[in-house]
């Protein structure tokens, strides 16, 4: 599927500004039992938002993600910041060369990128190899509920007088999945709007999914919430978080 990463890269910010990228550092400082001095592996790490934050609370913080464009954007970051960030080209799924990391995550759904059960095994078994004993690994993934129904109210349109969206779905061919057509109307000089176009095909598995799979490879299950608070999944909860331990 075609996905204009240098363009959106380039308005990935914007759009991601109300995610509480804070709250996410305060749940790996509480899984990770601290983040200085931790060797912590951000995988999906895009522009690097998080990545940084990590740095700045002097975690050794080595940032993955498949996108050239994104990682243009994170690198740029993290030097401004004077930060000792590393930035490495890879999709997840063929997660290699990482060992001994105290802490790994995959923050914002990003995993849901990966459509194919067994490649969501295999980043799994990448992690879990790129993890010391003890290790623990932390992510969250949209719930059925919000592939399902959420997703299927669209269009969703969005406008902040620089950036505008339209936003359309349809189910995907696999379970619980879902796939996005979005028209972007980026402002350029003299009140004129470019216009791109991005396809995004996302897919996610149920809880009971995730745990077979995560025990399969070896992990112990320590902690199931959603939406950003210490409660457990109910049937129309948006955002499931898992953390588990090599």
């Amino acid at each position: 599927m075609k996905r204009s990463y240098a363009e959106f890269a380039s308005v990935y910010d914007e759009l991601m500004s109300e995610i509480p990228y804070d709250t996410y550092v305060e749940l790996i400082n509480l899984a990770g039992d601290g983040i200085a001095g931790k060797k912590i592996l951000d995988v999906g790490c895009g522009t690097g938002l998080l990545s940084v934050k990590l740095a700045k609370l002097d975690g050794l913080v080595t940032g993955v993600d498949l996108s050239p464009d994104m990682l243009s954007i994170a690198r740029d970051r993290a030097r401004s910041l004077n930060l000792p960030v590393t930035f490495v080209e890879q999709p997840m799924q063929q997660l290699n060369g990482f060992s001994n990391f105290d802490m790994a995550v995959i923050a914002i759904d990003s995993l849901n990128y990966v459509i194919e059960e067994e490649a969501v095994l295999q980043t799994f078994r990448n992690i879990y190899n790129s993890l010391k004993v003890g290790g623990v690994l932390l992510f969250d993934v949209h719930s059925t509920y919000k592939m399902d129904v959420i997703f299927m109210e669209s269009p969703f349109i969005f406008d902040n007088k620089r950036i505008s969206y339209i936003w359309t779905t349809e189910a995907g061919d696999e379970p619980h999945s879902v796939y996005s057509e979005l028209a972007f109307f980026n402002q350029m000089e003299n009140d004129l709007y470019k216009r791109f176009d991005e396809v995004h095909y996302q897919r996610t598995f149920s809880v009971l999914d995730y745990v077979a799979m995560l025990t399969e490879v070896g992990f112990s299950i320590e902690r199931i919430f959603s939406d950003w608070q210490d409660l457990p999944p109910n049937f129309d909860s948006e955002r499931i978080f898992f953390q588990v331990c090599k």
